[in-house]
């Protein structure tokens, strides 16, 4: 039998005992009985029992740039410079060293918890710019490196094609993001033979941000996907900066999520990455319209981006996901103690993110998180429920921010305390135990070939 016990999981009404998980041969939970008997010879938890949590953003390659432009590069030093030098690294990277990283990461991820990851997947090309023989060799490097981690993934091959508003020409340094609608469809195409969508796969598209694809553009990649799958996530880079908010008005009048919002249907399979710098009515129209706003909460104060409205965007029932985006962290947990910790700071309270339904910001944004990350996918992930699948986190008992604490303040404990290891054990990914006892499988390996990669890179 598919089957797993737990003496306590947390469900969509809370936490609740005894709670028996059976699931089918393709990895989804058919399912979710709480108040059960343990089955003779199943497996038993070994701790509290979670959903796993999808990462919303994630540019793969990146990992390996992590702690590499910690210093100053001009006197201004901004998200501007970190690009010029994101830029030269991106130039370095070829399939082998892709797929070594990407494998590395995705590991990390699962290790942190991530059962499912976003990838926003732009470097296309070789390095001066031409396709390679396969157009869409780099995104099944991706690919196959989360199939042989474990994790599930949504691929968002990037459309790509200026520099800036009002159609700048491309600088030399982008020529290999550079796509047209039908070349980045056709590359798809390519990706969805070769590599067909599963359970544990899902194929959407990235329109990389407004100054980088024109409206009719978008237009034409959208129309273009929603012939080849059905309600496909659509991911984007949004007023991230306020250089681009201001870039935004001066070419067209608006800013850059009222643009959105009023010439296209933005609405739930649609995820505005960062959407830091947004005004109230921005705010408000966000929420309501059921898109989720991808906040990155380590790369954005890495980068000084700036302190999203959280609390006015929860509160007007926004929907929110995480993500690790640049991979300076690799721990959900780290994103949403940031998430309170940046509202704590700019209004000098605390337990800001609570509401009137969940007074510990913990649960709330652990929940919020769930539900966006799961959106943002398009997959059926999120939630230990009936259909869903079988995606699962199993906190240590015998951690010390565990065992002993009341079940009320086991996530408040995970989230808030940083006190040694993890507290998630074991990693269950379609049923499949992927992490035991915080170790993977292929984890000495893929760090052996990580290294190797980045020596090379960095040679």
């Amino acid at each position: 039998m598919n089957a797993f016990f737990a003496d306590h999981a947390r469900l969509a009404e809370g936490w609740r005992r005894d709670v028996l998980l059976e699931w089918d041969d393709g990895g989804t939970l058919v399912r979710v009985a709480p108040d059960s008997a343990p089955p003779a010879g199943v497996e038993r938890a070994k701790g509290p029992v979670v959903p796993g949590m999808p990462n919303l953003h994630s540019h793969a390659f990146q990992r390996a740039m992590a702690g590499l432009t910690e210093y100053r590069a001009s006197v201004a030093d901004t998200f501007w410079s970190w690009r010029d030098l994101m830029y030269r690294f991106a130039a370095r990277i070829g399939p082998e060293s892709l797929a070594d990283i990407a494998h590395w990461l995705y590991i990390e991820m699962l290790k942190a918890g991530y059962t499912s990851v976003c990838e926003f997947h732009y470097v296309h090309h070789a390095p001066d710019g031409a396709p390679y023989a396969n157009r869409a060799e780099l995104a099944e490097r991706v690919v196959d490196a989360a199939e042989r981690a474990g994790i599930g993934i949504t691929m968002l091959p990037v459309l790509y094609e200026y520099s800036g508003f009002n159609k700048s020409a491309p600088r030399e340094d982008q020529r290999r993001f550079l796509n047209t609608p039908d070349t980045l469809l056709a590359l798809i195409d390519a990706l969805a033979r070769a590599r067909p969508e599963n359970g544990a796969r899902r194929y959407g598209v990235a329109p990389h941000s407004l100054r980088a694809v024109g409206g009719e553009s978008l237009a034409a990649v959208l129309e273009g996907l929603d012939a080849r799958f059905d309600h496909a996530p659509v991911h984007i880079h949004v007023a991230e900066q306020v250089a681009e908010v201001e870039a935004c008005v001066a070419a067209t009048g608006h800013r850059p999520v009222e643009w959105l919002l009023e010439r296209f249907n933005v609405d739930e399979r649609w995820c505005l990455v960062h959407a830091t710098h947004v005004d109230a009515h921005e705010c408000a129209r966000l929420a309501a319209s059921g898109a989720v706003a991808g906040l990155c909460l380590t790369t954005e104060a890495n980068l000084g981006d700036g302190v999203f409205p959280s609390r006015d965007y929860l509160d007007a029932g926004g929907r929110i996901g995480i993500g690790s985006d640049s991979h300076v962290g690799v721990d959900w947990r780290s994103e949403l103690r940031l998430l309170e910790y940046g509202q704590r700071l700019c209004r000098r309270q605390r337990n800001v993110l609570a509401s009137p339904t969940q007074s510990r910001p913990a649960d709330r944004l652990f929940d919020a998180a769930l539900d966006g990350g799961a959106h943002a996918t398009g997959r059926p992930v999120g939630a230990l429920a009936q259909g869903k699948r079988a995606d699962w986190l199993v906190l240590d008992d015998a951690h010390p921010g565990i065992g002993g604490h009341a079940r009320d303040t086991w996530l408040s404990s995970a989230v808030f305390c940083e006190h040694g290891e993890t507290p998630i054990r074991d990693v269950f990914v379609s049923g499949r135990k992927v992490i035991d006892a915080r170790r993977h499988a292929q984890e000495d390996e893929a760090l052996t070939r990580y290294r190797a990669a980045l020596r090379d890179l960095l040679g």
